[in-house]
């Protein structure tokens, strides 16, 4: 396996909408295997695709809490089949905008249809943190972030706390 490199905003990739996969074998199951390890080094939740520069309909999630045994999703051209009426707010960070976190309505709980690690057909219902979830990670597959979803205002504070954070550490300028 291999840590594989996490792309940050606003790389173009992040706002593409990514390609459905022709299916599981040998390699995506590596390339699967490569995300998730780069998702744990991360300290991360979930991981898509495009944030390591993969322009495909892939995701990785993994809600165990530390000392809870690793329970990876392997997402496939995963989908969005049903949403509740319900929804929820849920305080959200994400790898690809670093050291960043805000306040996100989303359902409060979502059928997802999708290929697992073995490219068998399945269907999860999901609630709660893992439904904000799934619905965070498949918004990278249509290049959409997190913070398309707060207001304008909060969305440029974001991005300059961003610019900050990256001064600070002599890092690349938005």
């Amino acid at each position: 396996m291999a840590k594989l490199k996490i792309y940050e905003y606003p790389h173009p990739i992040l706002k593409q909408k990514a390609e459905k996969v022709a299916g599981v074998d040998d390699e995506m199951r590596k390339f699967l295997d490569d995300m998730l390890e780069t998702m744990y080094a991360s300290n991360g939740c979930g991981l898509a695709a495009p944030q390591v520069g993969v322009s495909k309909r892939v995701v990785v999630i993994d809600i165990a809490h530390e000392g809870e045994e690793p329970a990876p999703l392997y997402m496939v051209n995963p989908q969005i089949v049903w949403k509740s009426e319900e929804t929820e707010i849920c305080e959200e960070g994400c790898l690809s905008l670093p050291s960043l976190r805000a306040e996100v309505e989303r359902h409060a709980s979502v059928k997802v249809q999708y290929l697992d690690y073995n490219g068998n057909e399945c269907e999860l219902l999901a609630e709660d943190f893992l439904a904000v979830a799934m619905q965070h990670e498949l918004d990278h597959l249509d290049g959409i972030l997190y913070i398309d979803h707060v207001s304008r205002l909060k969305r440029q504070m974001l991005v300059k706390k961003l610019e900050k954070i990256r001064k600070e550490q002599g890092g690349n300028q938005i």
